[in-house]
């Protein structure tokens, strides 16, 4: 893909998506809705398919048409802010309401996961235990209920998985560190670790794990990422660019130029071949699972 001044194509990609779904939900044909907005149907397409900027105007003029609650506007307009950035950082709390997940619409679309973990599990395989206390953790001054939804949402996210049709395919490489840190106390590390032996006996997952004995590698200087990568059109091409998401403190880091993806794909490829092999990885999880049974 061009890496000219348009930089990522990330926002304009789930700007487009959620417009779509407001359509959609509001019952309009592309016809429909280019004439009430008068527009002609192929900016419309444009538009849905992020192959094009928008102003926050014109994504204010949309949300009235299709009907948005006034705080789904406001972040669809302040995501139209970012879909003339070179880069993009979304920050949390800023202009996206909570409920708001952009990264949530990338992980639904993806076909194929790669994940690099070095100091937590990844969310897909956490179980409600453990992600009830990293919530807990990262989010203090919440109360229970809030937590509790935020913990409901991870929990269903992991659909993903199983679900019958083109279920997603999930390759994670962990830190040791990983399934040293007893987040949440033994009890709750045990059932974890147990549920990560048990989630890898599914076809489309494999994870596997870096021990300390490996020494340096590229995860070292890379910290955590995934790269998501999407299906494919009619003639083989991608209906989207593979991304890059990493998870920051204060915000989060879409890439998905090319020789951004080429970097950290080769990363995760010297990440993948330093690990342990899968059953190796798996005596290992056990291992370290029994250990915390035991106190």
């Amino acid at each position: 893909m061009a890496e000219g001044p348009t930089g990522s194509t990330v926002p304009r990609r789930q700007l487009g998506r959620y417009l779509r779904d407001l359509r959609n939900q509001a019952r309009f044909t592309v016809r429909a809705a280019a004439r009430k907005l008068e527009w002609s149907e192929a900016k419309m397409w444009r538009i849905e398919t992020g192959q094009t900027s928008l102003r926050s105007l014109d994504v204010e003029a949309m949300c009235k048409v299709y009907g948005a609650p006034d705080d789904l506007r406001d972040a669809l307009m302040g995501l139209a802010k970012e879909t003339k950035a070179r880069g993009w950082w979304h920050a949390y709390g800023d202009v996206i309401p909570d409920g708001f997940d952009l990264f949530i619409g990338l992980e639904e679309a993806a076909c194929d996961v790669d994940w690099y973990e070095s100091e937590l599990i990844p969310g897909l395989l956490q179980t409600a235990d453990y992600a009830r206390t990293v919530m807990g953790a990262d989010n203090p001054t919440e109360d229970d209920e809030e937590i509790e939804r935020r913990v409901n949402l991870r929990i269903a996210r992991q659909v993903l998985l199983t679900r019958v049709t083109e279920p997603t395919r999930l390759n994670v490489v962990l830190n040791e560190a990983v399934l040293r840190r007893p987040v949440g106390g033994t009890t709750v590390m045990a059932g974890q670790l147990r549920h990560l032996l048990k989630v890898g006996e599914y076809s489309n997952v494999t994870i596997k794990v870096v021990p300390f004995s490996a020494g340096l590698h590229s995860g070292v200087m890379s910290g955590p990422f995934g790269i998501l990568r999407f299906p494919l059109n009619g003639d083989s091409t991608p209906t989207e660019p593979p991304t890059v998401y990493a998870d920051g403190y204060t915000g989060d880091l879409y890439l998905d130029k090319a020789s951004e993806v080429a970097r950290y794909d080769a990363a995760f490829d010297n990440i993948w071949n330093t690990a342990l092999d899968d059953q190796a990885s798996r005596d290992l999880i056990s291992e370290v699972a029994g250990s915390y049974g035991k106190n």
